[in-house]
């Protein structure tokens, strides 16, 4: 039965999708069977996974709206080895057509529950918003991985993401729970960075995963070769670091 994670921040340009597709070829390293699933109308992790997103005969969209499943709409990242529910802009479409449906913020959970034997882990990439389809996220998943720079206006959007992992799982999902914050994009030599790294710690514990993501140059070149960074130069930092934590989120799994 796989183990549903969403990847969420309502502050934007914080390394979601960059962390999203990095986990999935990581775990995928690991031996790990993956689906990611790309919740976000740019679809960008469908590019970052190596899915032309202009042609595809199924994706996000149908899947929401009932007029495909999973199985039939989702495709190979062959770079990655882990498999895509892949979307395009079409899906923004999605959410106004969603608000006359039953059941509007469980379509994706019920969806995925028939794929749910096939893989360990499922990943979904969440829109930098809280739109019907990051509610719809958050139904499906058993917990949030929280990616974030160590800098002041994070701390901020870190609480308003709280509060609404909070009503949600009083609402919508029991089972939701905080799994743990990531730090990324991390520069030791500032001394903010350190200091913001230090509060996280402080404030959450053990909520904070171990691993943290440095800032990488070859993490950042990878998505326009449409090559995760784990595949694209798996001697870099960005590339160990991501292995690393998805060995620890293996780990982190167990207890659970």
């Amino acid at each position: 039965m796989a183990k549903i994670f969403c990847v969420a921040n309502q502050k934007g340009g914080v390394g979601k999708t960059t962390t999203t597709v990095n986990l999935a070829a990581g775990l995928a390293k690991l031996k790990q069977r993956v689906l990611l699933v790309d919740l976000d109308p740019q679809g960008n992790a469908t590019m970052g996974a190596g899915i032309n997103k202009a042609g595809l005969a199924a994706s996000t969209y149908e899947v929401m709206l009932g007029t495909a499943d999973v199985a039939t709409a989702r495709l190979r990242s062959e770079s990655g080895r882990f498999d895509v529910l892949p979307s395009n802009r079409e899906l923004a479409g999605a959410e106004v057509e969603m608000v006359e449906l039953d059941n509007r913020e469980r379509r994706l959970k019920d969806a995925l529950a028939a794929v749910d034997q096939q893989y360990d882990f499922v990943l979904i990439d969440c829109p930098p918003a809280l739109s019907l389809l990051t509610l719809n996220g958050l139904c499906a998943a058993n917990g949030v991985i929280i990616p974030m720079q160590c800098e002041y206006y994070a701390l901020e959007g870190l609480s308003d993401l709280v509060n609404t992992i909070k009503k949600v799982h009083a609402n919508l999902n029991p089972d939701l729970t905080i799994i743990g914050l990531l730090r990324v994009m991390f520069d030791p030599r500032m001394t903010l960075s350190q200091q913001v790294s230090a509060q996280l710690e402080q404030h959450f514990g053990d909520k904070v995963f171990k691993t943290i993501i440095p800032r990488n140059v070859r993490l950042a070149e990878a998505p326009s070769y449409g090559i995760p960074g784990v595949t694209f130069d798996p001697s870099s930092k960005g590339a160990q670091a991501y292995i690393a934590f998805g060995a620890e989120m293996i780990k982190r799994i167990k207890k659970m």
